[in-house]
């Protein structure tokens, strides 16, 4: 009995998350794979071009999963003879949220520019703007409401009580951001010294855009900062590399906070001149989102293509309903590491 009730508050509880999510963004654990929803400044950040795709799904064991869709693309815009001082680049990211037994739906498509300055042949410092145009849409007539319930049970030919005044909407999105690149050294075996890492700061929703579904204009999206720092260490002489990273997101009083690290390990080689092998590596992670869950990760990496899986664990106080039960991710990459000499 005391499990049943513990759902049935759990189910009101994301119902209404559902309702007034203003201060929730949809995020993965796969973060560094969905670099255009973490800094817009890391489109032509660390790839001449790539391509993205993820799938989240979640709290499939408590009520309608929650599901996340997303694709992403960024490219610089300069040839390698013009990327003396400077680099350009440009980006576009969707996603579609799809959440709970109502259908709070989510579909934003985000426009991002970037530019790069080459301090020196190891880093570059660049800034980034976003433009999103979104539109949100929920379903009342899915949704079991308290007063369709009869006095003996739920009753769906009572009116639900409940108005709407904007079922479906849209709005505009402005975003903007910086990132700090760094890289130096070898990957291969042979050396295998290599170091990087790279650091960004970025504020979402800095127009902060009408987003409801009662009062627009009172309730309005609050402004989402981000920050990270990821790093990647060779482990000298060996096959193996280590890759921490942090990551913090702050919108008004929620917090993510997310940290963890992978091990790489090099499988096989690419050749260095011919390039008739491909290099093959796998990434086995461990990251822990505070007060919220344990994620395990596994990726591998085939030459240009990376395709990886998470896992989520719930241990919040939601695991007695939850079942320790958080969500599972996916993502696949292109990525067309070929820049000049120094750059990923």
């Amino acid at each position: 009995m005391k499990i049943v009730n513990l759902a049935k508050v759990a189910l009101v509880g994301f119902c209404i998350t559902s309702l007034q999510s203003h201060a929730q963004d949809v995020h993965f654990s796969h973060v560094e794979f969905s670099p255009l929803t973490l800094n817009p400044a890391m489109a032509g950040a660390e790839s001449p071009m790539q391509a993205i795709v993820n799938y989240r799904n979640q709290w499939n064991s408590v009520a309608v999963p929650y599901s996340t869709i997303a694709a992403s693309f960024d490219a610089r815009f300069n040839d390698k003879k013009r990327m003396k001082k400077g680099i350009m680049a440009g980006g576009l990211n969707f996603f579609n949220d799809r959440a709970g037994d109502v259908r709070v739906s989510t579909t934003n498509i985000n426009l991002n520019l970037a530019y790069h300055l080459i301090l020196d042949e190891t880093s570059t410092l660049g800034i980034g703007l976003s433009t999103a145009y979104g539109q949100r849409s929920i379903d009342p007539s899915a949704g079991r409401w308290g007063s369709q319930y009869d006095g003996m049970a739920y009753n769906s030919g009572l009116a639900s009580g409940e108005t709407f005044n904007n079922p479906s909407f849209g709005y505009v999105d402005v975003g903007a951001g910086m990132v700090y690149c760094f890289k130096q050294g070898q990957g291969y075996t042979t050396q295998n010294n290599n170091k990087a890492f790279t650091w960004g700061m970025a504020f979402y929703h800095l127009n902060r855009p009408k987003f409801s579904y009662i009062e627009q204009e009172q309730e309005r999206l609050f402004m989402r900062f981000s920050t990270f720092i990821n790093a990647n260490f060779g482990i000298k002489n060996t096959r193996g590399s280590v890759l921490p990273g942090i990551y913090y997101n702050r919108q008004k009083k929620s917090n993510e906070f997310f940290y963890g690290m992978y091990y790489k390990y090099i499988l096989t080689e690419g050749s260095k001149v011919t390039g008739f092998n491909k290099p093959l590596s796998m990434y086995i992670g461990l990251f822990h989102r505070w007060n919220d869950a344990m994620v395990a990760k596994f990726m591998l990496e085939f030459d240009q293509y990376s395709a990886g899986f998470a896992y989520d664990v719930n241990v919040s106080s939601l695991t007695e309903v939850s079942r320790a039960r958080g969500g599972f991710e996916v993502f696949l990459r292109f990525n067309m590491n070929n820049g000049p000499k120094g750059w990923r």
